[in-house]
């Protein structure tokens, strides 16, 4: 698809420009799971949890299920309106200093969400077709840094061991023959085929590809020891294999295994990014600290943890 520009468009991406010049085209992303719209920060109305991102001083953040579902230390359901959810995410991201909001494509209740600085242009928000659904939904955006057209791609993957849509009768059969893992596969390679694969010169571009991926790769196989045609690394070897995507926490710590949930046995939160892209990073992480590191909650109710069960993903780029 062609970039579209109208005059707003290109008033919003000259601001973008002129901001991002007077900081020396620096750019901080954030990309953090916070687990059911933050389930941990409605007790104090998400006050420490905007405190710290503000600490972090993000350019642009990217929310995975950024919907509240749950009061907090219950599995009690409270779900919010999109208009009751976006309107509290402009006033946290007022908090941390960030005038734009955007929601992703969400054909179910967990959508990811940008936060920004800077104004962006929705490329694509991409939820599937009648043979292929994006569960979660994924989002493509473009930002202009400088002199530098940013391209961002969001996701959210199937988590289910189970294949979606599978009936409760038939899930453990599903489960066992890695239907989750296949449907995850399909997803991936929708997303892509409608992101970067549509560009045929996109190696030489600037895109970056975050989300939970609820797969992991075979990269980290030397923890897991899963046989090397398990499906569970099915997802990440499509995009090694199809795209010109680098993982960019195994490309700067290629001898570690850097976990990114609770419980410190998995990677399934990634960040990919083109060479061109990769040439500008200036480091990168995911962040383990005295509040992102997840805690089990007390009451053991479902899967919960404080503050989210996964941990955050910070990069720096010099453009």
């Amino acid at each position: 698809m062609k970039y579209k520009f109208s005059l707003l468009t290109a008033a919003f991406l000259l601001l973008g420009i002129l901001s991002s010049e007077a900081k020396g085209n620096k750019l901080r992303l954030l990309y953090w799971n916070i687990q059911n719209g933050m389930w941990d920060g409605q007790t104090d109305d998400y006050q420490r949890f905007t405190n710290w991102v503000d600490s972090q001083k993000p350019d642009i953040c990217v929310w995975c299920e950024a919907q509240k579902l749950y009061l907090t230390k219950t599995a009690k359901s409270e779900r919010e309106t999109e208009s009751e959810m976006m309107d509290r995410w402009k006033r946290l991201a007022a908090r941390y200093g960030h005038q734009y909001v955007y929601l992703s494509a969400h054909p179910d209740n967990y959508p990811q969400l940008i936060t920004s600085k800077y104004p962006m242009e929705s490329e694509k928000l991409i939820s599937g077709n009648q043979d292929t659904l994006v569960c979660h939904g994924a989002s493509w955006y473009k930002v202009q840094i400088g002199k530098n057209l940013l391209n961002l791609v969001t996701l959210h993957t199937w988590p289910q061991g189970y294949g979606y849509g599978v009936p409760q009768k038939d899930r453990e059969k599903s489960r066992a023959k890695g239907g989750g893992d296949k449907f995850r596969r399909v997803e991936m390679e929708y997303i892509c085929k409608h992101t970067i694969n549509s560009h045929p010169k996109a190696k030489k571009e600037l895109w970056a590809m975050m989300g939970d991926f609820n797969s992991v790769s075979r990269v980290d196989n030397d923890v897991y020891k899963l046989p090397d045609n398990a499906t569970g690394l099915l997802v990440h070897d499509y995009i090694r294999e199809h795209t010109p995507y680098v993982d960019l926490i195994k490309a700067l710590y290629p001898g570690q295994f850097i976990p990114s949930v609770g419980g410190k046995d998995h990677r399934i939160d990634f960040m990919y990014v083109t060479p061109a892209l990769q040439k500008k990073v200036a480091d990168a992480s995911i962040v383990w600290d005295s509040y992102t590191t997840p805690v089990r909650n007390d009451e053991k109710i479902s899967n919960f943890w404080h503050p989210s069960d996964h941990c955050p993903i910070l990069v720096n780029f010099n453009f």
